[in-house]
């Protein structure tokens, strides 16, 4: 062990890994207490920086399993350490490779936001114990951080160690690289125009505008090929979730994800010029894309195209192939639509048949309409993105 000076005050640095699979770095420090709760205290204000991730527990049982916890460390207890998570940029990631030690470790996430993947009642506990005894904030502690250089490694590598554990859910696991995977939107799908998040709300009023939350679906939606997802239950299936690990193990994943949702996003601008009058639930062009359902439809549709059927997957040069087939009858699409006049846009959409369509009286309408998408966007890929008109796409189902 060697002491080092930089980033926060004093501490040991224990070990350092490196993750060849992913790329991922592990590292596992001492740092002062006081060091580490003012390293983290956004991220722990925030629900440890995890969408989905349980605030402090507040029932009986678990605000006196804390007393004791804290009684135990101003008493002078060392607990398990912290895993502390945080995505850097590339050439961050090569400087640290260069020199992995603590000093480069704190340059790399100075500014970062750091998320606590596991450790949000122990931060809590370390906390009140501070409060109530100021001596606390000087002791040492152990710190873990998993950091890396894409989001796909993180979440990977985080699935991959989870298996056969107390099971986090899907959704819960993908947000605790939320932020830095809607940055990673942000930076590859150029054509995205906002994004809305709890802390930026706003509401959709035209095409290529979208909330984190259901950009996070997509992303499930994407990797699992299923309409049917429910991103607040626990993952029961374990074949999804080998389905998941699996694609994400593919370095070029991550890319065919945003390249599906340049394309969504391409379509839905191309539709938005329609304005026709209210005579159903869709009578805009942009009113096709403001619907989830249509979304993940369309979603599903190409991943089942690319990626193939889950337990079918189709080679990484085969979905590469596949992918420019779709982007390219896309392109030739919406430069179509782009040629006519509103009227004549209309007409092509037949958003009428749409509306008579999806308000059919059925039990599980949630279900009913995503599977109506999907297999709206299956004749219109099957079709090469050449169809005189939508009507065939709506009624097929």
């Amino acid at each position: 062990m060697r002491r080092k000076k930089s980033g926060p005050s004093a501490l040991v640095e224990l070990g350092w890994l490196h993750d060849q699979r992913t790329g991922c770095y592990s590292a596992m420090v001492h740092m002062n207490t006081g060091d580490y709760l003012a390293l983290v205290k956004e991220a722990h204000e925030q629900r440890g920086g995890i969408a989905g991730q349980r605030d402090v527990l507040k029932t009986t049982t678990a605000k006196r399993i804390r007393d004791r916890m804290i009684s135990d460390i101003r008493a002078g207890a060392i607990l398990p350490p912290v895993v502390i998570g945080v995505v850097i940029e590339e050439h961050q990631a090569k400087a640290l490779a260069a020199k992995p030690d603590s000093a480069s470790l704190f340059r790399c996430i100075a500014g970062k936001e750091l998320s606590i993947i596991d450790g949000m009642q122990r931060t809590a506990s370390l906390l009140e114990a501070g409060e109530a005894d100021a001596d606390v904030f000087g002791r040492p502690m152990r710190v873990e951080f998993w950091i890396a250089s894409s989001v796909r490694a993180l979440i990977y590598r985080m699935l991959v160690l989870n298996t056969g554990q107390v099971p986090w859910t899907l959704a819960r696991q993908l947000s605790v690289v939320y932020e830095p995977l809607l940055k990673e939107i942000k930076n590859d799908v150029k054509n995205i125009e906002r994004i809305f998040t709890p802390d930026s709300p706003g509401r959709r009023v035209g095409s290529a505008q979208f909330s984190s939350d259901s950009l996070v679906e997509l992303y499930l939606a994407f990797s699992l090929r299923k309409t049917n997802i429910d991103a607040k239950e626990s993952l029961s299936e374990e074949f999804s979730r080998l389905d998941f690990v699996q694609n994400l193990s593919e370095d070029a994943f991550q890319g065919q994800f945003y390249k599906a949702l340049e394309n969504l996003v391409n379509l839905d601008i191309a539709f938005e010029r329609f304005e026709g009058p209210r005579t159903g639930r869709f009578f805009r062009g942009k009113d096709v894309f403001s619907s989830q359902p249509a979304r993940i439809g369309f979603i599903v549709a190409l991943a089942l195209f690319v990626v193939g059927r889950p337990g079918n997957d189709r080679t990484p040069r085969d979905r590469m192939a596949r992918m420019k087939t779709i982007t390219q009858g896309v392109t030739r699409l919406a430069a179509k639509l782009a040629k006519l006049n509103e009227e004549r846009l209309g007409d092509f959409l037949k958003l009428d048949i749409l509306s008579e369509v999806v308000d059919k009286k059925v039990g599980q309408v949630g279900r009913y309409e995503r599977t109506l998408f999907q297999e709206a966007f299956r004749v219109l890929i099957e079709e090469d993105f050449d169809v005189q008109n939508m009507e065939q796409c709506w009624r097929a189902s």
